[in-house]
């Protein structure tokens, strides 16, 4: 029930300015379908639905370990084969890769079953620490709330970042977080009084993304050494200083990139790169394009 909550969520109605989308549940057998918290869930549609499908997303179900039927399978690679994108959420995974959608290609699964995954189809590269992994016309996600950073990730990707963030902000959620990311951590809160001054930091941070800031600089304003503040940002955020300031910066130019004709020069000034050069380096490195094919492609109209 919270996979299927997920995904009416972010693809669900967030009010003036957002558009919608047309959510279709599915089932080879549709009707009343029982849910793991007990209550049934009533599917309208059949698997026909998928044919004219932009986006079909394998949900996880307590049967995952037994593979869909062959009308399911074929539905897959049918949606597959005409250009649809096709991604799975938790253990949806298994799904996919019976059909032979994962065959070469990374993904990952919830962690608790990324062996399993790996065991029965060795020609998948499962990735058991990744939020979610994108393969360009296939993608996966980790488990439980992970399925939010893979739906926000594929609305960023074919919608940009400031459909993906004012989306997020209904949501309560952040807007964005790196496919790499750990999928767990060790202490996802704060175990002392002393992580109240990482928290203050990384506001800080984030209100002040225009300085030239540094690890050192971060670690100085959390009073802890170097060393002891890479350790316990990673402990708490699951990804590295430097990967989440990275993370932050480029976001920022998604955004502004998209809602402002700000030149490429000023926007990496705001956003804390040395110089355009720089953030053009960055863009093409992390999201595939300039950051002026990004702007055509994504700008805001009026």
């Amino acid at each position: 029930m919270l996979a299927v909550g997920v995904v009416a969520e972010v693809f669900g109605p967030h009010g003036e300015g957002v558009p919608g989308f047309d959510l279709a549940l599915c089932s080879d057998r549709p009707g009343p379908v029982p849910s793991d918290c007990g209550v049934p869930l009533s599917v309208p549609h059949g698997i026909d639905q998928l044919a004219s499908a932009d986006l079909v997303i394998a949900l996880p179900g307590a049967g995952f370990r037994t593979p869909p039927g062959p009308d399911v399978l074929d539905a897959f690679r049918a949606a597959h084969a005409r250009g649809a994108l096709v991604a799975a959420h938790c253990v949806g995974a298994f799904a996919l890769a019976a059909a032979g959608l994962l065959d070469g290609r990374r993904a990952t699964t919830h962690w608790r079953f990324a062996d399993l995954l790996a065991r029965r189809h060795p020609e998948v590269t499962v990735d058991a620490g990744a939020l979610y992994v994108d393969e360009g016309q296939v993608a996966t996600g980790a488990g439980a709330a992970a399925g939010f950073d893979l739906c926000l990730h594929l609305l960023r990707r074919e919608h940009g970042a400031a459909l993906a963030n004012a989306v997020a902000r209904d949501m309560v959620l952040p807007s964005h977080r790196e496919g790499g990311q750990a999928q767990y951590v060790s202490s996802p809160v704060p175990e002392d009084g002393r992580d109240t001054h990482l928290a203050e930091v990384l506001a800080w941070a984030r209100a002040n993304l225009h300085e030239s800031l540094t690890v050192t600089e971060l670690a100085r304003r959390a009073m802890m050494s170097r060393r002891t503040f890479a350790r316990r940002f990673t402990s708490a955020t699951g990804t590295t200083p430097h990967a989440w300031l990275r993370g932050l910066r480029l976001s920022g130019a998604e955004e502004l990139l998209e809602t402002t004709d700000l030149p490429v020069e000023e926007i990496a000034r705001r956003v804390g790169y040395g110089s355009a050069a720089v953030l053009r380096e960055q863009f093409v490195r992390r999201r595939g394009v300039p950051p002026r094919t990004y702007r055509r492609t994504f700008t805001t109209s009026p």
